[in-house]
């Protein structure tokens, strides 16, 4: 009886190490990938020429988060990760309206490399046939961080 007691506390222990310990397979934090085939990669500097261009910058945070702060004249269309959801406002179309025609340039951003919106948009938007998606994953916070004007 003790023996199998015993086995059973070691097996409660090695659980419990193991999710303590992150077991292999446990979902890790998002971060963003270090770049998206068929996109141009931008950081800070890259965002601020493309602005100073005149590129459409489009936000794809929540509202809330958009209203605290944003680059001056990005658009926001908020992505969420099912196309059906009625807080979607990352459409095709919406995105043709501030790009001019898929052909043309579009800075994507959110909030650093921890949030997924960015990339999702970014793929989302080649998806759909755009061709110069500028994918800024330092987003928002990195902008900031750069001295750039914000409102």
């Amino acid at each position: 009886m003790m023996v199998g007691a015993g086995l059973y506390r070691l097996g409660v222990i090695a659980l419990l190490s193991g999710v303590l310990a992150g077991t292999p397979g446990a979902e890790e934090p998002y971060r963003a990938p270090d770049s998206i085939p068929g996109t141009e990669l931008i950081g800070a500097d890259g965002a601020w020429l493309r602005f100073r261009e005149g590129v459409p910058f489009v936000d794809t945070r929540l509202p809330s988060d958009f209203e605290a702060g944003r680059i001056p004249g990005a658009v926001n269309l908020t992505i969420m990760r099912d196309h059906d959801d009625p807080r979607n406002r990352f459409t095709r179309e919406r995105l043709l309206d501030v790009v001019g025609g898929t052909d043309q340039p579009v800075v994507v951003y959110c909030n650093e490399r921890d949030c997924w919106r960015t990339e999702a948009a970014a793929r989302r938007a080649q998806e759909w046939g755009f061709t110069r998606v500028h994918y800024f994953p330092g987003g928002y916070p990195e902008w900031i961080r750069y001295g750039y004007p914000f409102e």
